[in-house]
């Protein structure tokens, strides 16, 4: 059995098509390579999608019958999600692949069907994350107690549904560590791929005009630090994307900085090929922006810890500061001024091609076509 065998029926499982990120862009990889597999997930906002994966069969679960406002701030369905993803009927394939950083990975198969779990990592606010998620709670006067209850009662289903895969992908060595840790399972690694600018990316390199982040609006991103130490700067920046921070954002932001609704990749081409340096201050598995960035010959300045330390080179393609507050990401912004003519923009795009849509493709099937051939 492989990949080309005809009668091979494949289905394709993601957490969430409600807003589009690198997550979204491993899934349109594999929806393309494999184009009549339909896509099951949890909650599907059309809107928010702006035409991505149309034409695909999509499945929603049960959650998709609630309300707008409710689907829109998933917070309300989070005592249901647990359940979603396990009423799925997947009987009918031979090969599911879910695309998870939280629940996909929690569906239910038949005993002959192989299901393969690619991570973008552990369900963050019930392991490494679970303080932080609880002082939030606080803030928004949520009982504490009941909210460390419902952690639990999460993070419990979280380690059994992590067993149900019969394969594990992870998305960089970081990713691989935390499964082991908390799953106590091995996965193989593949990058993510991150070509989607590249093709063109050499005839697009212009004049560099301001510091650039491109994220999610999430507190875990740190984007507010960003913004208050451009504040004291007083250095351009621009910010894009959505998300629950953003009225947050905008609010504490100088006249030098702007926040930008998302865009879309024509439009993020073209702010990636005129920015001076790409700023990454969350901790993330991967980070498929700052390889985006490198794509066009823009350096990279990040945290020191998580996934980008395996894609930006020190001194080569970008430079780390070591705390996410506004005084420490202002004085790496300052050396790497000092140091700016240094950067060979084609070293930094070299460095990007390493993490190529092509790439993850060759990759992807080879393990699927490994799996398979054992199981046939």
């Amino acid at each position: 059995m492989n990949m080309e065998k005809k009668d091979l029926k494949v289905a394709l499982v993601h957490d969430f098509l409600v807003n589009f990120g690198g997550a979204e862009r491993v899934l349109e990889v594999l929806s393309e390579m494999f184009p009549k597999a339909p896509i099951y997930t949890l909650l599907y906002d059309q809107e928010k999608m702006q035409g991505r994966f149309e034409g695909k069969d999509i499945q929603t679960s049960f959650l998709q019958k609630f309300p707008k406002f409710m689907r829109r701030s998933p917070k309300w369905l989070l005592p249901l999600m647990p359940t979603a993803p396990e009423t799925f009927d997947l009987r009918d394939f031979d090969l599911v692949i879910s695309s998870s950083g939280a629940w996909s990975k929690g569906i239910i198969t038949r005993l002959n069907t192989i299901h393969i779990s690619y991570f973008h990592s552990p369900m963050r606010f019930v392991w490494d994350m679970n303080e932080e998620y609880l002082k939030e709670k606080e803030k928004s006067g949520s009982i504490k107690i009941f909210s460390r209850i419902f952690l639990n009662y999460i993070r419990v289903w979280d380690k059994l549904a992590a067993d149900r895969p019969d394969y594990l992908i992870s998305n960089s060595k970081y990713t691989q560590k935390r499964i082991k840790k908390y799953y106590g399972r091995d996965s193989e690694i593949i990058y993510p791929p991150c070509g989607n600018f590249q093709s063109n990316s050499n005839n697009q390199i212009s004049k560099s005009e301001y510091f650039l982040v491109i994220s999610r609006l999430s507190a875990y991103k740190k984007i507010d630090a960003v913004i208050e130490a451009f504040n004291k700067l007083g250095l351009p920046l621009i910010v894009i994307g959505e998300g629950g921070q953003k009225e947050h954002l905008k609010s504490i932001a100088n006249e030098n900085v702007k926040i930008l609704d998302w865009k879309s990749d024509e439009k993020i081409a073209q702010y990636y090929a005129k920015a001076r340096a790409f700023i990454f201050a969350g901790v993330d598995d991967f980070g498929m922006a700052p390889v985006e960035a490198m794509s066009f010959g823009v350096p990279v300045l990040a945290i020191r810890k998580g996934g980008i330390l395996e894609t930006v080179l020190e001194g080569k393609t970008g430079e780390f500061f070591d705390a996410a507050t506004p005084e420490v990401i202002a004085d790496c912004v300052r050396r790497f001024i000092e140091n700016e003519k240094r950067y060979d923009k084609q070293v930094i795009i070299n460095r990007a091609k390493e993490f190529s849509k092509d790439k993850f493709i060759k990759n992807f099937t080879w393990i699927v076509n490994d799996i398979l051939s054992k199981n046939s």
